[in-house]
């Protein structure tokens, strides 16, 4: 299939957040490239078009919604009685800090330095 070029300029000026939970402080923009078919442009460019929304707008907003949804989905998990148990003891009962983590521990944030 032919492939054709779209560009998109995502601004970083949103609620996001890194995962220790910190906003991000950037509001630069950047370019992404992507090679669609005709078929998948067509179809954003007309959901786009019901919106209202540019083809550019549309695929930012379907994608940071993603984004969110997957990093949420990494957040909460369900176990059962039996797994909640062997989960809890792992919890309680950690094995003592290695080496590596030890260093790890000392090593100064590149946000700190």
């Amino acid at each position: 299939m032919p492939k054709s070029r779209t560009s998109i300029v995502e601004s970083s000026e949103s609620l996001a957040t890194t995962a220790s939970g910190e906003a991000l402080a950037s509001t630069a923009k950047a370019s992404v490239n992507l090679r669609l078919d005709h078929e998948t442009r067509y179809l954003i460019e007309e959901a786009a078009a019901i919106l209202g929304k540019s083809r550019a707008d549309f695929m930012v907003d379907s994608a940071r919604r993603q984004a969110l949804d997957v990093l949420l989905d990494q957040r909460l998990f369900i176990l059962d009685k039996e797994q909640h148990q062997t989960f809890a003891q792992a919890l309680n009962n950690a094995p003592p800090p290695g080496p590596k983590l030890k260093s790890l521990l000392r090593r100064v944030p590149a946000w700190n330095r």
